[in-house]
């Protein structure tokens, strides 16, 4: 897909709050962004995770339901074939599309990531999994993590990306506070 005038919400993480995921749909509202890609994990808090506040993995598919028009997953780590059978969206092993002539790559994490990179050509690698955000710029090359809409790790906040045809922000889910940002 093709269109640099789209605004794109890319989180990842919510572990079956919905709590965090109404704060995640709230933000979705309030940046007006086009698409909302989520980076796998929506509903199981998987074995090494306590549960988390709020959890409630029907309420957070029927939130998500809502939006299915506007969604793009990714399957992560936690998610498995019951997950889609609640999901009225399908979860792909991995996305790609080009923005403002950049190559962007989204995928949870577990196994492409700043450490071990996809065997395919990006400018732009998003992903999640670690439940801690940030934006780095290496060898010509963004690495960008969403950290985690209700399990942040590291001390640092619950949080999103906004990627957009001309920069990639990392934001608190809170308020939307900018925590870091590049420009593209």
């Amino acid at each position: 897909m093709y269109n640099m005038y789209m605004k794109y919400l890319i989180a990842s993480d919510i572990h079956g709050s919905v709590i965090h995921v109404q704060k995640l749909i709230k933000r979705f509202e309030c940046e007006n962004a086009d698409k909302l890609i989520l980076l796998g994990d929506l509903y199981y808090h998987g074995p090494r995770n306590p549960l988390p506040d709020g959890y409630d993995a029907m309420a957070v598919s029927r939130i998500l339901n809502g939006y299915k028009d506007k969604i793009i997953a990714v399957r992560g780590n936690c998610d498995s074939e019951v997950d889609e059978m609640i999901s009225e969206f399908k979860f792909r092993p991995s996305y790609s599309l080009k923005t403002a002539g950049h190559s962007v790559y989204f995928t949870h994490g577990h196994r492409f990531n700043k450490q071990s990179p996809p065997p395919v050509p990006f400018d732009i690698l998003l992903y999640g999994h670690e439940h801690t955000g940030y934006i780095k710029h290496e060898n010509g090359k963004i690495f960008a993590n969403t950290g985690s809409v209700s399990l942040p790790k590291n001390s640092t906040p619950h949080s999103y990306i906004i990627l957009d045809a001309d920069m990639i922000s990392l934001k608190g889910l809170e308020n939307g506070e900018i925590i870091d940002e590049y420009i593209l």
